[in-house]
């Protein structure tokens, strides 16, 4: 499998979750971080769940994702904010 393939036939639905620092507004910049690459984003398409001490607030977002492109850009941007710790 060449770097441009993907096992996603897209449209498809698609759950990114990000990890970091259990602050309040945590699951709120996940979203404004989303909802640029996901205009269309769903208001209820965001849960999240603290970790077993508090330290850290696991969001997940389900969304319909269009392209590999468009995720690799959500990731990378994901993965590139202090206050992320880890996405999957």
């Amino acid at each position: 499998m060449n770097q441009d393939e993907t096992l996603f036939e897209f449209p498809c639905a698609f759950p990114l979750k990000a990890i970091g620092a259990g602050a309040d507004d945590f699951e709120a910049l996940v979203v404004s971080i989303v909802r640029r690459h996901v205009p269309d984003l769903g208001a209820d398409a965001a849960t999240s769940r603290p970790s077993a001490g508090g330290k850290y607030l696991a969001v997940t977002v389900t969304f319909i994702a269009d392209s590999k492109a468009q995720l690799d850009a959500l990731y990378q941007e994901l993965n590139r904010h202090e206050r992320v710790v880890m996405t999957l």
